[in-house]
């Protein structure tokens, strides 16, 4: 089977390679993938500044249909449309962190996509407890979004207090920040979300999506209007979604005295910040890295219940042999997410 593979490191070094078929062993549930998402992490992972195993074939959001599993596997059967958390391919379950289910501290751990074979391929064997069966009302587009859905949750629900009428500024309107934006539109907060000229169609679809206020940074001017709609007071929390080094100094500013900073998307470098400006405002400052497993047990009240609308994020479904055109697409900010499926 094909898959697009990262084959060492250094900037690009991508290729559609073949590769053997997976074997499904007696704990192993066997995927045929039918959506795999690009997420910014595997643009990290092309521009070489995340951490990653090659050769490895890259991918991790994705959806599929079990077509075989092992006699030891007890709730997945084969014909089930199914979810995945990638991120436990690999954990030492030992660790604190791990009995905790913070499994993404683990220091053994490894992820589908950058350090076992991921999704961009036809077939993915993994083990029962990273699988989730799909809502029967949820389309297998919108269940390849369940691993960047938690991602959000963990940012919006699960680190600090975020209440009803609560300004929010939202920095960057690409997918991770389209899924936090719908959460906190879900409780009723005021979202200004903030982006460039390059992200006029994420801006749209951040204003179809509930946004109070969509911003092009490179054309308004943000201090003026946050201070105008927060009556000088600023915004009570920030989320910088973008990776966008300068984004992290703008968001500080338009924060309240006392207000709440959390850092959602990976910058990939050294930055520099104004460390007083934390002090003399004395701003709480969260980092969040992904999710745990009592992310995922809220991801799958919300895709039951139907608390977000997920369609109006995906923009654009590619061939995986265009995967080339899909990742310059991503890079250019834009589409929202955008999907590959195999055509081979």
């Amino acid at each position: 089977m094909k898959a697009l593979l990262k084959t060492k490191p250094g900037f690009g070094n991508l290729e559609l390679l073949d590769i053997p078929e997976p074997i499904c062993d007696e704990t192993g549930i066997k995927i045929k993938i039918h959506y795999t998402g690009i997420c910014g992490t595997d643009l990290h992972i092309y521009h070489d500044s995340y951490d990653y195993s090659p050769p490895v074939v890259l991918g991790h959001e994705f959806s599929g249909e079990v077509v075989e599993s092992g006699k030891n596997v007890k709730h997945i059967r084969p014909g089930d449309y199914v979810m995945v958390l990638p991120s436990i391919a690999w954990t030492c379950k030992r660790c604190s962190f791990c009995k905790q289910g913070n499994y993404m501290f683990c220091s053994e751990r490894r992820s589908l996509g950058s350090g076992v074979n991921g999704s961009f391929t036809e077939f993915v064997v993994v083990n029962e407890e990273m699988v989730y069966k799909v809502p029967s009302h949820l389309s297998l587009k919108e269940a390849a979004l369940a691993e960047p859905l938690a991602c959000a949750v963990q940012a919006v629900e699960e680190l600090t207090e975020i209440n009803a009428g609560d300004w929010a500024l939202l920095s960057g309107p690409g997918p991770i920040g389209l899924l936090c934006l719908s959460l906190l539109v879900a409780k009723g907060c005021n979202v200004i979300v903030t982006g460039t000229s390059q992200d006029e169609k994420r801006l749209k679809i951040a204003k179809d999506l509930g946004a109070k206020i969509v911003v092009d940074v490179f054309t308004d001017d943000l201090t003026a209007l946050v201070k105008e709609e927060t009556h000088g007071i600023g915004v009570d929390i920030a989320l910088e979604c973008s990776g966008a080094p300068s984004a992290l100094d703008t968001c500080i500013k338009s924060l309240k005295k006392m207000g709440k900073y959390i850092q959602v998307g990976i910058i990939g470098s050294k930055v520099e910040m104004d460390i007083d400006t934390l002090l003399y405002k004395q701003i709480s400052f969260f980092g969040s890295y992904a999710h745990s497993m009592k992310t995922w047990d809220k991801v799958q009240k919300i895709l039951s219940t139907n608390m977000v609308n997920l369609e109006p994020m995906i923009t654009d479904i590619v061939p995986l042999s265009e995967w080339q055109k899909a990742f310059d697409m991503a890079q250019s900010k834009e589409s929202g997410k955008i999907l590959m499926y195999y055509d081979f």
